[in-house]
């Protein structure tokens, strides 16, 4: 059943380059899909419309899966109580967040806002579990890459702590 909230009838195609598969194609988690492998997942995506500073996703909320901006522009924010609001990220067309989510169900650790009027897909975790049993060839190779991604961010998040400490020690010795 379609959700009136992420129905598919919302974006117009006006050629092939602005279609959805086109999006999808940029995306590097479906960047190795063949044509009829895409074509799965285009089914399964959801679209959405986000209006100027509509709240994508909030800090604490289940993760339901990802989401992918075909145009607009996000910034993806962690507010704290004592230091406010710090922006993590500016994203833009083509580009991904909540990846996370389509593994785990853990809260939300950040919150994800429209900065312009912004057309968003969603891809959520209960569709990739269907796909994973229905097409398990092609859910394991959105897994893999799901999990290359994850893992190249893992490796440069722990160069970005080594440096860190570096810093630290130096300042301390120094």
């Amino acid at each position: 059943m379609e959700s009136p909230m992420w129905g598919n009838g919302i974006f117009k195609k006006k050629n092939k380059e602005d279609s959805i598969f086109a999006t999808l194609k940029k995306v590097p988690i479906f960047s190795d899909l063949k044509p009829k492998e895409l074509a799965e997942v285009e089914k399964i995506v959801h679209q959405r419309r986000y209006k100027k500073n509509e709240t994508i996703i909030h800090a604490g909320d289940p993760g339901l899966g990802m989401y992918i901006i075909v145009n607009g522009s996000v910034e993806v924010v962690e507010e704290d109580e004592k230091a406010g609001k710090r922006t993590l990220a500016k994203l833009s067309d083509g580009s991904f967040f909540g990846d996370m989510a389509l593994l785990d169900e853990d809260p939300r650790s950040a919150s994800a806002i429209a900065l312009v009027d912004s057309d968003i897909m969603g891809f959520f975790r209960p569709d990739f579990l269907d796909l994973i049993y229905r097409k398990p060839k092609l859910g394991i190779k959105v897994l893999l890459a799901l999990a290359r991604i994850i893992g190249e961010r893992l490796r440069h998040t722990n160069e970005l702590l080594v440096k860190i400490q570096e810093r630290k020690d130096t300042h301390r010795n120094g």
